[in-house]
């Protein structure tokens, strides 16, 4: 039905998570369909459209996966840019800590950057000097440095919609109970299905659409003209993201026995892999159409995994 996938890709959070673990770290595959990301599709603000589920962000999925895996940290934000700098350089003392959201844009170390643009990225931290920060950071820069002021400007995230407090970190990572992945996995079942559900216990932003609505008028924005901005983010990012997460969510279901649901995904993850190249090339009828395709693979998704 699918072939596992093993390749770079913007998997930044899962990956992240999966360096401070260490070998204890199921794969990065697993951790990202703990997060719940892979079940739907959503329009924010009527405007932005992603593959990932209705009313799910990073900082959701974070949590849901690190305590499906058994594991618990300590989660603080906020404060001065000198205050968090100095609660970050003590708690690498004690072990690489996760960062983020940082706005991506303004990592000096990757090129083309400089300019806020709103885009979230998640990273680790392994030490804070006088001067720089050492990183390891999953889009393809380990042990890369930073200057203190301009990574703290990056950590900042005001652009970040779901940010609500500045300089998020996660450390203290403690081990409270040894779940093997797949029974991570299957834990997580429920929560998947509430999200294709669409949960009305998160908050999403006015004029927000999940599911086979975002798909279908996510295809008119298409029709009538795509934002370029939004044309480029998803030539970067969506596009090959939604892919990756709907195919590891087949191998996922796969190993779970739920074959029906495995096939669904696989189906999405071919559809939505399918619509990079109608983007590039500018075939916006294509693009559409494949949009209309996916658009009842979700109810059909959370029809099988509630018959199996």
């Amino acid at each position: 039905m699918s072939l596992t996938y093993v390749g770079s890709g913007p998997y930044c959070y899962a990956n992240s998570l999966a360096m401070i673990l260490g070998d204890q770290a199921p794969p990065p595959a697993v951790i990202e369909v703990l997060t719940g990301s892979p079940y739907g599709m959503q329009l924010i603000g009527g405007r932005l459209p992603l593959f990932d589920s209705f009313g799910w962000d990073p900082e959701i999925g974070l949590d849901d996966a690190i305590g499906l895996l058994g594991w618990e940290c300590d989660r603080v934000d906020g404060e001065t840019v000198a205050d968090a700098l100095d609660r970050l350089r003590r708690a690498c003392q004690d072990g690489p800590v996760l960062a983020g959201p940082l706005e991506l844009g303004l990592l000096s170390y990757q090129p083309g950057s400089g300019k806020a643009v709103g885009a979230d990225h998640y990273l680790v931290v392994l030490e804070v000097g006088d001067d720089t920060v050492l990183v390891h950071d999953p889009q393809g820069y380990p042990y890369a440095t930073i200057p203190v002021d301009a990574f703290a400007e990056a950590w900042r995230g005001e652009l970040i919609p779901y940010l609500a407090r500045p300089f998020r970190m996660r450390h203290g990572f403690t081990r409270r109970a040894h779940v093997p992945p797949k029974e991570a996995l299957r834990r997580a079942l429920p929560a998947g299905l509430a999200w294709l559900a669409g949960r009305n216990d998160v908050e999403v932003a006015p004029g927000t659409l999940g599911q086979a609505e975002a798909a279908e008028r996510t295809a008119r924005l298409v029709e009538q003209g795509l934002d370029p901005e939004i044309r480029l983010l998803w030539q970067a990012f969506a596009v090959r993201v939604g892919a990756r997460r709907h195919n590891d969510l087949a191998a996922a279901l796969l190993s779970l026995d739920r074959d029906a649901g495995a096939a669904v995904a696989a189906e999405q993850a071919r559809i939505v892999g399918g619509l990079q190249g109608p983007l590039v090339s500018g075939d916006d009828t294509a693009l559409a159409a494949g949009l209309r395709r996916l658009a009842p693979t979700y109810e059909r998704l959370r029809a099988a995994l509630n018959a199996e």
